[in-house]
């Protein structure tokens, strides 16, 4: 097919796609809608259900609201003849096929590694450039010799088209154009603390963003239950950043500023030397010796209250716990 044949192909997926998402939306507000409908009867059982249910439906329903922005923005093509088109959010047909595969999934993971040398399964990959919910331009990047019928089809890449955009004041997301590099910073195992480095502007806030975005997805499971904090250094910037994770369908984490959980003034400046440890890795060291520090048994024994219990702890009690706490990754894991 030629490039106009090419990009209504395209256009014509992704109508039902869009048409999919609406019904997915319009199932999740009738359900929330139906549960809310049945009140507040029944037993303790069937109401924490149902009030469970009608959390899920809402947030269901608010996730599936990408408003103005694009669903689609590529496709790859395996060695085994499957392709499958990513977007920012997942979509089933009728059948439970796939129109869409979260970017998140395992499945997109080669749309943003692969490369000629190592191809992870692919042939080809296809950047699709959206304007709204039109298609405007596909960009074909192959990963093997693709031969001349399908030459043409290579434009000016997603990258570059990105980085033409008018700016806003608003962070955008990244989504569409996220580099090997980024990549790996977002699907990192969750475990610890990470650590994104780089000079201005080269998209560290927006590898974190979607790097939440990301663990929520695969990691629902405590996430969903504990919560995630974004903490951004002034209201300016948590304005800035505020669009990024609802965009990506992720509307349960909160953004504050330090001064949300209470009220801070500096009152003395540190000198230089003291100023220039304590952002360091040295840190690290210091912070480990002062959490050691607390890492001691009792003195005496000890007798907590757990429901119409009583547990008696003993000195050597406490120095056996803590020796098995010290085996741990992390302290408060311990």
């Amino acid at each position: 097919m030629g490039l106009v044949e090419e990009i209504g192909a395209e256009q014509a997926h992704i109508d039902r796609a869009y048409e999919r998402l609406e019904e997915m939306r319009r199932g999740a507000g009738e359900l929330g809608q139906e549960l809310m409908a049945q009140g507040r009867g029944g037993s303790l059982s069937d109401r924490v259900e149902r009030d469970a249910r009608a959390d899920y439906a809402v947030r269901r329903r608010a996730a599936l609201a990408i408003g103005d922005r694009s669903l689609c923005f590529g496709r790859t093509d395996s060695e085994a003849g499957e392709s499958f088109h990513i977007g920012r959010l997942g979509v089933l047909d009728d059948d439970g096929e796939p129109l869409m595969v979260d970017w998140r999934t395992p499945v997109a993971e080669p749309f943003y590694r692969a490369t000629p040398g190592e191809r992870l399964g692919l042939v080809q990959r296809r950047h699709i450039r959206m304007k709204g919910r039109s298609v405007v331009g596909i960009d074909d990047e192959a990963l093997v010799d693709p031969g001349p019928a399908q030459r043409h089809l290579v434009g000016e890449g997603a990258l570059l088209a990105a980085l033409s955009e008018a700016r806003t004041g608003r962070m955008g997301d990244i989504v569409a154009t996220i580099q090997a590099e980024q990549d790996r910073a977002i699907r990192s195992p969750l475990r610890g603390v990470l650590v994104v480095q780089g000079g201005p502007g080269t998209g560290k806030t927006a590898v974190a963003l979607h790097r939440a975005a990301y663990l929520l997805y695969a990691h629902h499971f405590p996430l969903s239950t504990q919560g995630v904090l974004v903490v951004g250094p002034n209201p300016v910037f948590c304005r800035y950043i505020e669009d990024v994770l609802p965009g990506l369908g992720e509307t349960g984490v909160r953004v504050a500023t330090p001064g949300h959980f209470g009220p801070a003034k500096a009152t003395v400046r540190d000198p230089v030397p003291v100023a220039l440890r304590k952002g360091s890795l040295q840190m690290l060291e210091v912070l480990a010796a002062g959490l050691a520090a607390h890492q001691r048994p009792l003195l005496t024994e000890v007798t907590i209250g757990l429901g119409a219990l009583r547990l008696v702890v003993r000195p050597e009690d406490s120095e056996e716990l803590i020796a098995a706490g010290r085996g741990a990754d992390r302290h408060n894991q311990g």
